[in-house]
């Protein structure tokens, strides 16, 4: 019996589907308190933000979920054109990597599932991205994509791959992500950044250990992707700058890199969206409390975003006499990313500048 194209993009895209948990968060090796290097996933009945779930509550009733998700999926796919199955299928299959155009679906076509409605970008976020989402509150839209912005509108875009999950900061972190303020002392490429040059928003800097590699990257566009190896890449390529390091960890982080971060301006502040395969770590003086004398590492899993600085909290936190403020960036108009490997005191690594490959984020206060 021959199968229609339509027909076997369905089955394509349904054997591409987000696995349920069965994957075991693997750890970084030789670090006590290692932090896991999988996406954390979690079965279809369990399983909260960026905690894994747990094991199935029974065979018989897994089988019967997984066969009602088939059959809601299915019957969602078939209503597709061809053209959007294919690009829905090269987002997938790409992971993001690839630049794939906007799904676009009516916004009130919602799918029940279970006890449940879900919106349509909802449910194909669960079913290729995140098993355990429930609620478009848990999501953010990038701003690549055209519903960026739209709060009302009869077409939404349902591309899993135009979305992101949101980092929950509420829960409380674990003890080795307490960084001691005494050590956030400037660094050499703070004072690198031109007096004058008021045209771009940030420069970012590329560090292997405590070594800088390659020259500031000036940020211009609103967003700019930070990677070593990505599909249609365009951006700030590591895999392009000239190092000497020959150490292995430094060599195997680099490897891991992949599709690295996207760094993106937007009207509330700046977002960090973690595109690669692993988890990155984020400090930053305005995503914890003014008052704390410590700042917090925080972990941002694969998939997930994290709004990493916001500049009406960072002027708070600015000394209304400082006059020096103006004149060089402070340590308050930074951020800065580790890849794969965090730092802080239940780890070997106390400090970033030990971390293999890191990234350096300076604002331009101006």
């Amino acid at each position: 019996m021959f199968r229609t194209k339509r027909s076997v993009l369905v089955r394509r895209l349904w054997r591409s589907r987000a696995p349920g948990g069965e994957e075991e968060e693997e750890a970084a090796a030789g670090e006590p308190g290692a932090a896991a290097v999988a996406e954390p996933r979690a079965h279809l009945g369990g399983g909260r933000g960026c905690c894994p779930g747990k094991a199935g509550r029974g065979g018989r009733a897994a089988a019967g979920a997984e066969a009602e998700l088939k059959a809601l999926t299915h019957a969602v796919l078939k209503r597709l054109k061809e053209r959007q199955l294919e690009g829905l299928l090269h987002a997938v299959e790409s992971r993001g990597g690839a630049r794939t155009p906007c799904l676009l679906l009516p916004a009130k076509a919602d799918s029940r599932l279970g006890q449940h409605w879900y919106p349509l970008p909802v449910l194909l976020c669960k079913v290729f991205r995140w098993p355990d989402l429930r609620h478009c509150s848990e999501v953010k839209r990038l701003c690549c994509c055209e519903s960026y912005g739209k709060a009302h509108s009869e077409l939404v875009c349902c591309n899993p791959h135009h979305l992101s999950r949101l980092c929950e900061l509420e829960s409380p972190p674990p003890p080795y992500s307490r960084y001691p303020m005494d050590f956030l002392k400037p660094t050499d490429s703070q004072v690198l950044q031109e007096p004058g040059d008021r045209s771009h928003w940030c420069v970012v800097a590329y560090w292997e250990e405590k070594t800088r590699v390659g020259r500031l990257y000036s940020v211009q566009e609103p967003s700019l992707d930070i990677f070593y190896d990505l599909p249609q890449g365009n951006g700030f390529c590591l895999g392009q700058l000239n190092s000497d390091n020959k150490s292995q960890l430094v060599q195997k982080v680099r490897s891991k890199i992949g599709y690295g971060i996207q760094l993106t301006k937007e009207v509330d502040g700046v977002w960090v969206y973690n595109r690669s395969s692993y988890p990155i770590f984020i400090k930053s003086a305005t995503l914890d409390n003014p008052d704390s004398r410590t700042l917090l590492v925080h972990k941002v899993f694969p998939g997930f975003s994290i709004k990493a600085f916001d500049y009406e909290k960072a002027y708070t936190l600015q000394r209304p006499n400082d006059h020096e403020f103006t004149q060089q960036p402070w340590t308050g108009f930074t951020v800065q990313i580790s890849f794969v490997k965090g730092w802080g005191q239940c780890y070997t690594r106390q400090f970033i500048s030990s971390c293999p490959c890191w990234l350096e984020v300076i604002f331009n206060n101006r």
